[in-house]
């Protein structure tokens, strides 16, 4: 799309504008994993915009059409790629399905929610993609259900080496309508964080793991 760093930076304002993001090099979040990360994600906050929820339907709609072309099914990465999968496969008129993290543990046992069919074109919808891991998951369950997977699409990325690496191997395209590049030079324009902050945030892209472990360091 000739209009893609346009589309960046206005998903990079509005996640800003609405804190779905929130960036605290100085005061660092933990994840989960235990990693220590100056930037907090959290894009389901933008289903409570009707604007801004608008928008990324729309983006993501545009991005399939003239990126990927036809396809027969949008499927969604549970949890917070559902919602956003649903709004897109509705606007195009395709059947939707979704993946859950692991296999349902009663019933059918599934482990994809909705029908399949061999052969079929899907473009999987997340939220947000940091290494990768769980969203490739989700595209090897549906290529081993017979599907043919031809991209895989998400509202922001962390630009993190290791996910380009990731769907690399797997062979899995990627489109982002957003990422921390782009982010990181909106917040900066536009005096969300100062000079030291910006480079603090460029040093955590780079390696997240040598900086969580010297913030760790540093507060002991």
């Amino acid at each position: 799309m000739d209009n893609m760093s346009e589309i960046e930076q206005k998903i990079a304002e509005f996640l800003l504008q609405i804190k779905a993001i929130k960036l605290e090099p100085t005061n660092p979040f933990t994840w989960a994993s235990g990693l220590k990360s100056p930037i907090y994600c959290d894009n389901r906050i933008t289903l409570s915009y009707p604007t801004i929820r608008t928008y990324i339907r729309q983006k993501f709609s545009e991005v399939i059409h003239e990126e990927i072309g036809s396809i027969d099914m949008i499927s969604g990465v549970a949890t917070a790629g559902i919602p956003q999968g649903v709004l897109v496969a509705q606007d195009l008129g395709l059947p939707f399905t979704y993946v859950r993290s692991n296999a349902k543990g009663h019933g059918r046992q599934n482990l994809i929610e909705g029908e399949v069919v061999d052969g079929q074109r899907v473009v999987v919808i997340e939220d947000l993609v940091s290494t990768g891991k769980s969203s490739l998951a989700a595209v090897q369950a549906l290529r081993d259900a017979g599907c043919n997977v031809v991209a895989l699409l998400s509202i922001f990325t962390y630009n993190l080496p290791i996910a380009e690496e990731n769907f690399k191997e797997a062979k899995c395209r990627f489109i982002s309508l957003s990422n921390y590049d782009a982010l990181v030079q909106y917040a900066a324009a536009n005096q969300f964080i100062n000079d030291n902050e910006k480079s603090l945030l460029d040093s955590w892209r780079l390696d997240p793991e040598k900086w969580s472990e010297e913030q760790t360091a540093k507060s002991k």
